[in-house]
């Protein structure tokens, strides 16, 4: 649906975009992770047209695919309620169809159509941010960028709008979600792109980011003589990789089809034949969290054909 190729935009010199590319298919709810100040919100404005690039490629699948955005912090009328705003929303997207029927719509959809009556200056930031939920997808948008749409709720406000998010990823919609609560992207998103300093660091379904990182489907082995060891659990037909990790640890990878359980009884097998006792063993699981935040700070790499890890 959607190609970036090579994206560079600057600012007074400052250089935000630095070659960024990214990928979303018809149906991906994509988390589009990153630091303040690193191109996130640009990117999104470029996709929306609301400010030109200065180098790369925009590719869409189709001329006429729509896109709808919410912005972080929407700046709504307040002087309007919310029928009278959707319906101004609906003829200025020229909505052709019938506009008080689709305004209806989307206010049930967004679970506002109760509150729709009263005036918008009197709604609290969940509510707002539901409302400018329902405009962005107001025109039936074939890509829906949403920056930010949970920051500075309470709970509850989280809780309605991740659950409109929800109910539209379980639609089939194209979805960017950029946001910082990333149990949210882990609750949603089928793709992931964390973008650092300008520039896409890491990109793919969470199982595939967590794989790069021999996070999944992997169990790691504490040993005080690891090198006998790496080697007997080398041979195994099951295992993909081994590699070294802190404190003289290993990290055994499985092979895809294989599951966790079955890795840790051969693991286990294997190292017992050769009376070789383990300090410990403990499935690897990195959260989202912890691999955005060791990319950021650098303390986490891919591992680059078999090797690699923490730093």
């Amino acid at each position: 649906m959607l190609k970036i190729t090579g994206l560079h935009k600057s600012y007074k010199g400052y250089h935000v975009l630095k070659g960024l590319s990214m990928s979303l298919d018809r149906g991906d709810v994509y988390g589009f992770l990153g630091t303040n100040g690193c191109g996130k919100t640009t990117t999104m404005n470029i996709l929306c047209n609301i400010i030109a690039k200065d180098a790369g490629d925009i590719a869409f699948s189709d001329d006429s695919i729509r896109v709808g955005y919410l912005p972080e912090s929407p700046a709504l009328f307040g002087y309007m309620n919310g029928f009278e705003y959707l319906d101004f929303i609906g003829a200025c997207c020229e909505f052709e169809e019938d506009i008080k029927a689709r305004t209806s719509e989307v206010l049930q959809l967004t679970g506002m159509y109760n509150d729709a009556k009263r005036l918008i200056k009197g709604y609290s930031r969940g509510m707002i941010q539901r409302i400018g939920i329902a405009a962005a997808l107001y025109a039936n948008p074939d890509l829906l960028i949403l920056d930010e749409p949970t920051s500075a709720l309470d709970p509850e406000g989280r809780a309605e709008v991740m659950s409109i998010i929800s109910q539209l990823a379980t639609s089939g919609a194209t979805i960017i979600l950029c946001t910082h609560i990333l149990t949210d992207v882990e609750r949603v998103a089928n793709k992931v792109g964390i973008l650092r300093s300008g520039v896409m660091a890491v990109e793919g379904a969470l199982p595939e980011i967590r794989k790069m990182f021999g996070a999944e489907n992997a169990v790691t082995v504490r040993l005080h003589n690891n090198e006998e060891a790496t080697g007997v659990l080398d041979q195994l037909d099951i295992v993909e990789r081994v590699a070294p990790e802190y404190y003289g640890d290993i990290t055994v990878l499985a092979k895809d089809g294989i599951s966790e359980a079955e890795l840790f009884y051969k693991i286990v097998t294997a190292l017992a034949s050769k009376q070789i006792v383990p300090e410990g063993m403990w499935f690897k699981r990195l959260s989202l969290e912890q691999i955005y935040l060791g990319i950021n700070s650098g303390h986490l790499m891919p591992y680059p054909h078999g090797e690699g890890g923490v730093q």
